[in-house]
Order: structure tokens, then sequence, then C-alpha cells
């Protein structure tokens, strides 16, 4: 049993020293609000959105997820709470302070392009 300042526990400590065993480095100790800040921040895709992406056969690439991530950014430097992000021809409703994209759509292939309770429009 391992011991901790000379009592016997029956967990094994955390180090903060340890090392990332494949590298041989010092493995990250980013706290856990770091890490819980850092996923707060990334784009979020609700139950809705993916679906609407699937059945429009809408593809993000990686440069694409950080065009719109860079373009909900800039809405909330602005105080936009629901935007509509235009790039090329898609179109994402976003819900600003969420991160969550709540729909996509091609615009060529909608028969109307009306969009309501929107306070925004950002082209990437």
């Amino acid at each position: 049993m391992p011991e901790v300042n000379g009592i016997k526990v029956p967990f094994v400590p955390v180090i903060n020293d340890r090392k990332d065993p494949v590298s041989g480095q010092k493995a990250s100790t980013d706290s856990f609000d770091i890490i819980f800040q850092k996923e707060l921040s990334k784009l979020k895709f609700s139950g809705h959105a993916m679906k609407r992406l699937e059945a429009r056969n809408i593809q993000l690439s990686e440069t694409e997820l950080n065009k719109i991530q860079t373009a909900v950014s800039k809405a909330e430097a602005k105080g936009a709470k629901d935007s509509v992000v235009l790039m090329d021809d898609k179109a994402f409703i976003v819900n600003v302070p969420n991160k969550t994209v709540v729909t996509a759509m091609n615009i060529n292939e909608e028969n109307e392009n009306i969009f309501t309770n929107i306070d925004s429009v950002v082209f990437t």
C-alpha cells in the first residue's frame, strides 16, 4: 500500500512530476479548470444540427470548422446572441453564448432563405 507522509493510503497519490511514457518528457499538468475552460470554448453541434448536416450531405473540413469558430468568436466579441454564419454556399445558425451550431443548410438548395430571431450575420 502506498504511503503519504508515512501514512498508508488506499490509493495511488497523484504526482505532478510524472512523465509521458511515450516521449519521456514531463506530462501536461493543466488544472481541471483550464481543461474545462478549453472544452467550453470549443464549437459544438446540437443533435438537430448533426441531423441536418447528415440529411443535407454537408461535410466540414477542419479549416471550415476553424472558420466557423472564428466567426462565432467575432460575433461573441460584438455581443451577438444568435447569428447566421455564412460560408460559401452554406449557412449555420449559431447560438453564440453556448457556442452551439443549432442548424445548418445549403443556401442553394433551400426554397425559402428566411432567418428569424437572428441578431447578427457573420460572413466568412
